[in-house]
């Protein structure tokens, strides 16, 4: 899953918030959706433009959002 094909960051757009391309549906309203237990029909429901691909991308993009980096820290 490549989330970059799917997923936009527009400061002129939702406050420059991560959202789903062509559309004004912010990652973050997906992540909150399948947190409180919505499955994937319920969230379609709501946001119909939205495709299954949308949901992995902005799982894709938390993942790799929460991913500790390692630095190095010798001289």
């Amino acid at each position: 899953m490549n989330w970059k094909e799917r997923i936009t960051v527009d400061p002129l757009i939702c406050h420059g918030k991560a959202c789903i391309k062509g559309t004004r549906i912010m990652v973050s309203v997906i992540l909150d959706n399948l947190a409180e237990g919505s499955s994937e029909p319920e969230i379609f429901k709501s946001y119909p433009s939205l495709t299954s691909e949308d949901i992995k991308a902005a799982i894709a993009y938390a993942a790799e959002l929460s991913r500790e980096r390692l630095v190095s820290l010798t001289a």
